[in-house]
């Protein structure tokens, strides 16, 4: 069973949290960082968690800024949505960590970031910013760009300060607030994953599917071409959710596939 926290995180922010204890000796402690639109009991995470914890340590979190709030199945807080920057993200990410690193169960534990989408983009982003901080970085379907918006959005973050992306599955216009620009740009250099990984040498693995954005396939393409030592694991005939939905309706053979080649990249590191 897992259990639940919370990390006061400034101001009015809160870090939800849950725990799949490690059900044998733990290995190692994994946090996953969901992406865009995204939380932690959406459809996979929690099966994927669990699926995880038979030899490690899991903790899994809604940004505190994602637009979910103390509902933890819907979006009712899109003021905090509209403002979620990288910087947010990276701090709600110091915070947690910080903490688990000063618990008596975890703080000895090698750390292993998981991030799927834009989670994926900012597990490496952590990684870069904390070095040796992070014994490895397992990417699902992740960004190497973090730029996501539209031309016609940008427009309208700097023309109205705010714009709205459309939420497919709740139907929600979420509002996207100039300050996400600002933060891009004022922050263009550190977010430039591609210039900063080529001269980086932690562990990380991409995990993605065959079937997954050609943007984002293209962005693994890249980085593996600047990192070679990274594996590419592609999983065939995978979108970006290797066949999950949410609610969660059951595993898939992609999503099996995912959860094996994370535990191997894992276990090959731990071997050294």
């Amino acid at each position: 069973m897992n259990r639940n926290f919370q990390l006061p995180a400034g101001e009015d922010a809160v870090l939800r949290c849950s725990h799949f204890p490690a059900r044998d000796t733990a290995k190692s402690l994994i946090v996953i960082a969901h992406g865009y639109k995204g939380f932690k009991d959406w459809g996979m995470f929690p099966y994927v968690a669990a699926a995880l914890s038979q030899e490690h340590e899991v903790i899994t979190f809604n940004f505190s800024h994602s637009g979910i709030g103390e509902d933890l199945l819907n979006f009712t807080e899109l003021d905090k949505f509209a403002r979620n920057t990288y910087s947010r993200e990276i701090k709600d990410m110091e915070i947690l960590l910080s903490y688990l690193s000063q618990h008596h169960k975890f703080g000895s534990l090698p750390l292993f970031l998981l991030g799927h989408s834009r989670g994926g983009g900012d597990c490496l982003l952590y990684a870069l910013d904390h070095p040796g901080d992070v014994t490895g970085v397992i990417s699902w379907n992740g960004i190497t760009d973090l730029d996501l918006f539209t031309e016609e959005q940008k427009v309208e973050m700097r023309g109205r300060g705010r714009a709205f992306v459309l939420n497919g599955r709740t139907g929600q216009q979420m509002p996207l607030d100039a300050v996400l620009l600002d933060d891009l740009e004022q922050q263009a250099e550190r977010y430039n994953l591609l210039k900063r990984l080529s001269a980086s040498s932690f562990p990380a693995v991409l995990i993605q599917g065959s079937r997954d954005g050609e943007r984002l396939r293209r962005g693994s393409e890249q980085l593996t071409g600047l990192r070679p030592d990274i594996p590419w694991v592609q999983i065939p005939g995978g979108d970006h959710t290797f066949g999950s939905v949410h609610p969660f309706a059951g595993t898939t053979p992609q999503l099996e596939q995912a959860i094996s080649a994370s535990l191997e990249f894992i276990s090959r590191v731990l071997a050294g």
